[in-house]
């Protein structure tokens, strides 16, 4: 999955299972974000990493639409995933918002970023989900060819 992602997609893109464990990520999205490395829960680090706040300038809207994916898009009689709500449930905000049982699967929208290096990024996320065993979910993100976004998407790298 390292080796499609590196080399088929010239845009950040990742992929995750259910629980919103990041499985493979290509280099693109490393250097977008610390949270799209493997091995990253993106709803752990939505909650308890400082940075997401910092990078996401909407940081309320994006916080509560995880929320709402994760009960949306994961099997909650799994102990893993009731493991993991049980540790998110120690977060404030997260504990308000999974109490509003709101439940979207992930969409495609326009998600901005306030990147360190590179300033604002606005991109494009797309989702495709890909079934099997275990469901799997390829995010991709994509600025408009030309744009501000794409010229400081080009630099992350």
């Amino acid at each position: 999955m390292h080796q499609l992602l590196d080399a088929g997609v010239d845009s950040p893109a990742y992929v995750r299972n259910r629980r919103f464990d990041v499985l493979a990520a290509n280099k693109w999205a490393r250097a977008l974000a610390p949270m799209y490395e493997p091995g990253h829960n993106l709803a752990r680090d939505m909650f308890f990493d400082p940075l997401a706040r910092r990078l996401f300038p909407d940081w309320p809207e994006i916080a509560a639409q995880t929320a709402a994916a994760l009960r949306a898009e994961s099997d909650l009689r799994d102990p893993a995933t009731a493991s993991l709500i049980a540790e998110l449930e120690a977060d404030d905000d997260f504990r308000s918002l999974w109490a509003r049982h709101d439940a979207r699967p992930s969409r495609d929208e326009l998600k901005r970023f306030l990147h360190p290096q590179v300033g604002e990024l606005a991109l494009r996320r797309q989702a495709l989900t890909v079934g099997g065993a275990e469901q799997q979910v390829i995010i991709i993100y994509q600025a408009v060819p030309g744009s501000p976004s794409a010229d400081a998407l080009a630099r992350l790298l």
